[in-house]
């Protein structure tokens, strides 16, 4: 492993990881759930991944290792839990990866309708892995110009938005009325918001990746902290402010009722080619999904490796200090959604199913990190080495206890929840077989 990316990587990796397609498409159907209530969502939402980031920081900051919170959960936790963290995170991406490059060969129809859908997916694994397999600096250059397209795009119609709503909607506070009218700013009560927190919470599903990368970072003891400390602003200017616009352009029961609601701002601005630029921006966004989730399974397969919890191949470097035998197997395990897109044309739709267990991955992740946090605190309080901890975590240890909370309630709601009920239904049985692979594993160590 050879640390080649430098503090701009880092910082539009933490922004890319922070802003994905969800906003550009997934905003929409959650505004059905709350309402203007939505900006309240987010930052709720925002706030308690921000300090769930903030742990794995201090842990990250102390030891910049690959596999992150898997590594930890190993040394501080117990054998199993690291385990578990570390499967669990790589086939969660796995599969958020196939549903990417399911959306990639959708995207590209939008311009070429007769280019079949499995060769579109084909290329873009080809070429990602190509990406990965030259250097960390090169998937470091690709996330760093991905990022800011669509960092641009968000900005570009942030500012276009309140051009709209100061120059075209009357004077204040009038052209902010639509946040309060159309049944108030909660019409659906606090039922319909702990709706949308659960739904919205999973929109920041990446931002682990400021973790993972902390073993490539040049300086980690600077580019960490910087990233992580600024993600909180980011969520506020791009979620929050995204939201603001959205919801003051348009009644919220209307918003995304003809187009994305991205397509509506570009349009209502005069820009006619609004469906051209953002299927390249959400092109892009996806493509850059996927370039990351290759880099951080292929960097938690080589940690789990390392920790013996997977097979010593994947431990395996190149010349250039890339993981060379795990960057390959995520990208073969990929190619299933070639072959689904091949015999099935809408696979697209399967792999949508398969979210629910990608929602499950997440609580598991999260509540991971958490508590493994509690430990690594504990140790180092017991041992008299808190003065080695030069990045710590905000509130310890109420956030913790917050952010279980926080868990515990969304579980809870989801599972009244018609379209979230099934993810709460694997979450038990997910964890019961990860851990019978743990013991057929452990007994054939001890065997050897």
């Amino acid at each position: 492993m050879k640390r080649g990316l430098k503090n701009r990587h880092m910082q539009m990796i933490a922004l890319g990881a922070s802003v994905g397609t969800g906003l550009f498409y997934g905003s929409a159907p959650t505004i059905k759930l709350v309402g203007p209530g939505i900006i309240i969502s987010y930052l709720l939402a925002g706030i308690f991944i921000f300090l769930v980031m903030r742990m794995l920081g201090e842990m990250s900051v102390r030891e910049p290792v690959s596999g992150s919170f898997s590594y930890f959960a190993n040394k501080y936790w117990n054998g199993f839990v690291g385990y578990l963290a570390g499967w669990n995170y790589w086939t969660l991406y796995m599969l958020a990866g196939m549903a990417e490059l399911a959306a990639i060969a959708v995207y590209l129809q939008f311009w070429f309708p007769g280019l079949p859908q499995w060769l579109s997916t084909l290329l873009c694994i080809v070429i990602i892995t190509s990406v990965n397999l030259v250097h960390v600096k090169a998937y470091g250059e690709v996330e760093f110009w991905a990022s800011f397209i669509k960092i641009a795009a968000i900005v570009s119609m942030i500012l276009f938005g309140f051009y709209l709503i100061f120059a075209h909607m009357g004077p204040f506070p009038q052209n902010f009325s639509n946040l309060w009218n159309n049944g108030g700013f909660f019409p659906n009560g606090s039922w319909g918001f702990l709706c949308s927190l659960a739904v919205v919470m999973f929109s920041f599903g990446g931002v682990e990746l400021i973790g993972i990368t902390a073993g490539e970072a040049e300086d980690p003891e600077k580019s960490l902290p910087r990233a992580i400390n600024e993600l909180l602003l980011r969520i506020l200017i791009f979620y929050i402010g995204t939201m603001v616009v959205l919801m003051t352009l348009s009644p919220w029961d209307k918003v995304g009722l003809t187009a994305s609601p991205f397509v509506q701002i570009f349009q209502d601005i005069g820009i006619p080619a609004a469906a051209n630029i953002l299927n390249l921006v959400v092109l892009v966004a996806a493509l850059s999904v996927f370039n990351s989730i290759l880099y951080s399974n292929s960097r938690m397969l080589y940690g789990l490796a390392r920790e013996g919890n997977a097979p010593k191949l994947f431990g395996y470097l190149s010349a250039r200090g890339v993981p060379l035998i795990a960057t390959l197997f995520s990208s073969a395990i990929a190619l299933i959604i070639v072959l689904m897109t091949y015999l099935y044309p809408s696979a697209g739709e399967v792999f949508m199913h398969l979210l629910a267990l990608v929602v499950a991955g997440l609580i598991i992740s999260w509540f991971v990190i958490v508590v493994t946090h509690m430990k690594f605190r504990r140790t180092f309080t017991r041992e008299g080495r808190l003065d080695e901890l030069k990045f710590k975590s905000l509130l310890y240890p109420v956030s913790n206890y917050f952010c279980i909370a926080f868990l515990l309630t969304m579980v809870g709601v989801m599972w009244f929840m018609d379209s979230m009920r099934t993810s709460v239904i694997i979450l038990p049985f997910w964890v019961l077989f990860l851990y019978i692979t743990y013991r057929i594993k452990s007994r054939r160590t001890i065997k050897k």
